[in-house]
């Protein structure tokens, strides 16, 4: 019997093939949709409603995109050096995020089929090990920590500047070197900041620059989250109404000082400033995604994980759109490179009051996208700790809130430490670039699934689904390529530290590999 007859659907026979075929097959072994859906003492607490899974997109969306990085993404990017990192898509800036809604429609879709199927704690990562192997889904893990982890390192420093400037609003000063992380400092094109390394305190003589408001954040989720997935749920849902209230109080002011000129020229770079705008921003859309890490918390989550995902991401993309024309209107888009540039906006419009309530309203805001995000990633670490892909540890679960407490812990504990000394700009590309790839490879999982177990219920279906899924893939792929050069260099490098990982402790301890 030749050896492509002795490879069966379980891989049953794999002993049998000379290596390095033996070692090659086992490791896109692909695990059971059945293995993928626990119950008991080794799953998590089903507490979350469809409500409260809307409520968690518009937490994880409508956060630094809108009321930090929309600025970058109009008014484009310059290094120290005053070379030009990206263009701006200028007012021109609501087709960008038209051109992300609908690629994330594309992928919401995907992701709803298979969160529907699979509802498990581990999102793309448990999708990717049912449809495309254990070493995809292996990557896909690793992957999502850019996402969530690294991601939340851009928010906690944008809540940064946020609250410091609510701060200054009502008086209080802070040195600047206990706001600015070390390599903001580093990398900053503005000469005040830059400066900072030279005036900063020193010891051992190196500067000390500490963003302390970053990391308070960072601890305070932390602790929020700790307590559980329901009261989790219930600050998230107080924080999305106050951001929502803030919303509304920039786009009504702003209504009232729109100037036509301020639209004129429409698109400055032409389509190329609105691709990278929208991969400037990409980073924020990616809370449909930090949903599915929730399934496993869902009641009737067959239904009402869809709901969540979907109706969250088409409320998200609506508010973009009408705060982006907004902005845009308020004042030239040259002058929007800020981080704070809806309060830069309204304060430039007279209205210096209304700018200290909406920076309230975006510190708040941004707390509540730390919050769902440093959600999502304690369960994707918990999953791969279930499948033996990461030790023990940290799969443990607290005896009453039934929560990964091990992980959220040691999350808050990385994502604190880099935010007090990191930097955001340099973190939003490695966010986008691992989402976007993390989201390709869901949708082709979504067509590997109907050609191997073409019978299986879905319930809910992609309506389309190879037109859909080839689409939301491609449109990934070429949201990535809006991406600087170094974004990829850095991705590279993120991935080959993954995989030695995973040769030097996954490949030993996967209990799918010792259950063959």
């Amino acid at each position: 019997m030749c050896a492509a007859r002795r490879i069966g659907p379980a891989f049953r026979d794999a002993h049998l093939l000379p290596l390095p075929a033996a070692f090659v097959t086992p490791l896109f072994a692909r695990k059971p949709i059945a293995d993928l859906i626990p119950e008991g003492e080794h799953s998590l607490k089903r507490v979350l409603t469809a409500g409260d899974l809307v409520m968690l997109a518009i937490g994880a969306v409508i956060g630094a995109g809108i009321f930090g990085a929309i600025g970058t993404a109009a008014a484009g990017q310059v290094g120290p050096d005053g070379v030009v990192i990206r263009m701006g898509a200028g007012p021109a800036l609501v087709f960008s995020f038209l051109l992300l809604g609908g690629a994330c429609a594309l992928c919401a879709m995907c992701y709803a089929e298979l969160a529907a199927m699979i509802p498990q704690a581990g999102s793309a990562y448990a999708y990717a090990y049912a449809t495309l192997g254990e070493l995809v889904a292996w990557i896909i893990g690793w992957d999502l920590i850019l996402e969530y982890a690294v991601g939340n390192v851009a928010v906690a420093i944008s809540w940064g500047d946020y609250f410091t400037t609510l701060l200054r609003g009502v008086g209080v000063v802070l040195p600047p070197w206990l706001t600015t992380g070390y390599r903001t400092a580093l990398l900053s094109a503005n000469p005040d900041v830059h400066g900072l390394l030279a005036t900063a305190p020193q010891v051992f003589g190196w500067p000390v620059l500490v963003n302390v408001p970053a990391f308070g954040i960072v601890a305070l989720v932390t602790w929020v989250l700790l307590r559980g997935a329901k009261e989790s749920a219930r600050v998230n849902n107080i924080m999305v109404a106050v951001k929502l209230v803030a919303l509304a109080l920039f786009i009504g002011f702003g209504l009232t000082h729109l100037n036509g000129a301020n639209y004129t020229p429409f698109a400055p770079n032409g389509f190329a400033g609105i691709h990278q705008g929208a991969a400037i921003v990409f980073f924020a859309y990616i809370g449909f995604d930090a949903i599915s890490t929730a399934a496993e918390e869902t009641t009737n989550p067959n239904r009402n994980l869809p709901i969540g995902i979907l109706v969250g991401l088409g409320v998200c993309t609506l508010i973009y759109v009408v705060v982006g024309a907004v902005l845009t209107g308020m004042v030239p888009y040259a002058q929007l490179g800020v981080a704070d540039p809806l309060a830069f906006a309204l304060e430039a419009a007279g209205f210096k009051a209304v700018g200290l309530i909406v920076a309230l309203g975006a510190a708040v805001s941004m707390t509540a996208v730390l919050l769902v995000f440093q959600y999502g990633q304690p369960r994707i670490f918990f999953s791969m700790a279930r499948d033996g892909l990461l030790p023990k540890w940290a799969a443990r679960l607290h005896p009453k809130t039934r929560i990964p407490w091990a992980t959220t812990l040691l999350t808050g504990v990385l994502v604190a430490a880099w935010s007090l000394i990191g930097d955001a700009a340099e973190t939003y590309d490695l966010t986008n670039i691992g989402t976007l790839f993390a989201f390709a490879l869901v949708c082709i999982g979504v067509l590997v699934l109907r050609v191997v177990e073409p019978d299986r219920p879905r319930p809910f279906r992609v309506p389309w689904v190879w037109p859909v899924a080839l689409l939301g893939a491609a449109s990934c792929a070429f949201i990535m390529a809006g991406l600087p050069a170094q974004a990829w260099s850095r991705f590279g490098a993120w991935l080959g530290i993954g995989l030695l990982i995973y040769v030097a402790y996954g490949v030993r301890h996967s209990r799918l590999r010792a259950s063959r």
